[in-house]
C-alpha cells in the first residue's frame, strides 16, 4: 500500500485528490493550514491528518520524517489564488515552497508530483505541448515556472523523480465562488433575468475537477512518464459553449449579456493542451491491468 502525502488537502483540487487516493486504497497523509477546516471534510477520519502552515517553515526540521516518510508527495498547496498578478507569488510563495520541497527531497523523498499551470506557456495560442518554450507573463506563472526549474536542477544531484502537472481549466462543486460557473449557478438559483459575462469567444481546455483529480493521482502513481505533463482534455471549447452546455445540463436558461466584461489581459484568446503524454500514461495503465 502506497503512502501518499497531499499538501493543500482542503483546497478545491486537494479535496478531490484525497478522495480519489482513498478509492485507490492508498494510505493518505493529508496536510493543510487549518485543522478546523479539514475536520469538516468527509474523508477526515480516513486519513492521517497533520496541520502545517508553510509560513512556519523551519530549516532545522526534517519534514520527511514529520510527515511519516511518504512514498509519494502530491504538492497542491499554493497561497493567494486567483490573484495571479500579486508579487507575493515570487516574494513569498516561491522561496517557501522550494525550501519545503528541497527539505523533503534532501531527507529522503523519492517521488514528487507538483501542480503547475497552463499560464506558464504565456500568451502563446493554439495547441500547447510540453516541449514548447515557455514565456510566463504574470507573477503566479513566473513563480510556478521558476519552482519547476529549481526542482529540475535538484534532480541532477538527488535521487528523486519529478512529475510537473500543468493544470488547465477545471470546474465543479467547491470551486471559487467568483469563478464563471459559480456565478452562473447563483444567477440561475436566484432566477435572475440576465447574466453578465465576456463575449465568450475565448477558447479554453476544460475538465471537471473529479477528472482532474483522477488524472493527478494516475500521474503520481505511475513510473513510466515523468517530467512536464499537461493535465487537460485536448479539446478546445469556447467559454460560451461551456456556459450554454451548463445551462442545458441543468435544464435552466438565462439571457446572456455578452461583452459586458472585457477579455482578461493575462491569457491569450485561443489555447488548449496537447494530451499525448497523458494518453501514454492511460495506455500504460491499461496494459498493466
Amino acid at each position: 500500500m502506497k503512502k501518499v502525502l497531499v499538501t493543500g488537502a482542503t483546497g478545491f483540487i486537494g479535496n478531490y485528490v484525497v478522495k480519489e487516493l482513498l478509492r485507490s486504497n492508498c494510505k493518505v497523509i493529508a496536510s493543510s493550514s487549518h485543522r478546523d477546516k479539514a475536520s469538516l471534510k468527509e474523508w477526515f477520519s480516513d486519513v492521517d491528518y497533520r496541520a502545517f502552515d508553510l509560513s512556519d517553515f523551519n530549516t532545522a526540521l526534517d519534514y520527511y520524517n514529520f510527515f511519516g516518510k511518504p512514498d509519494i508527495l502530491i504538492h497542491l498547496a499554493w497561497e493567494g489564488l486567483p490573484n495571479y498578478k500579486a508579487s507575493f507569488h515570487l516574494e513569498q510563495n516561491l522561496p517557501r515552497h522550494f525550501a519545503f520541497l528541497e527539505n523533503m527531497i534532501q531527507h529522503g523523498l523519492k517521488s514528487l508530483t507538483v501542480t503547475g499551470t497552463c499560464f506558464e506557456y504565456g500568451m502563446q495560442e493554439g495547441c500547447l505541448t510540453e516541449e514548447m518554450e515557455v514565456y510566463p507573463a504574470n507573477p503566479y506563472a513566473i513563480a510556478k515556472n521558476t519552482l519547476r526549474e529549481k526542482l529540475q536542477q535538484l534532480e541532477v544531484n538527488h535521487p528523486f523523480s519529478l512529475r510537473w502537472v500543468r493544470l488547465f481549466y477545471m470546474y465543479g462543486k467547491g470551486q471559487n465562488p467568483n469563478s464563471l460557473l459559480s456565478q452562473l449557478s447563483r444567477a440561475l438559483e436566484n432566477k435572475e433575468e440576465v447574466f453578465n459575462m465576456s463575449g465568450g469567444e475565448q477558447m479554453r481546455d476544460f475538465l471537471p475537477v473529479e477528472k482532474v483529480a483522477d488524472y493527478i493521482v494516475k500521474i503520481a502513481m505511475q513510473e513510466k512518464v515523468k517530467g512536464i505533463i499537461n493535465c487537460c482534455s485536448g479539446k478546445p471549447v469556447t467559454v460560451l459553449q461551456l456556459v450554454e452546455e451548463y445551462m442545458l445540463q441543468n435544464n435552466k436558461n438565462i439571457k446572456l449579456n455578452l461583452g459586458f466584461y472585457p477579455y482578461p489581459d493575462y491569457e491569450p484568446m485561443h489555447f488548449w493542451g496537447d494530451c499525448s503524454k497523458l494518453n501514454r500514461i492511460f495506455c500504460a495503465l491499461r496494459k498493466d491491468q
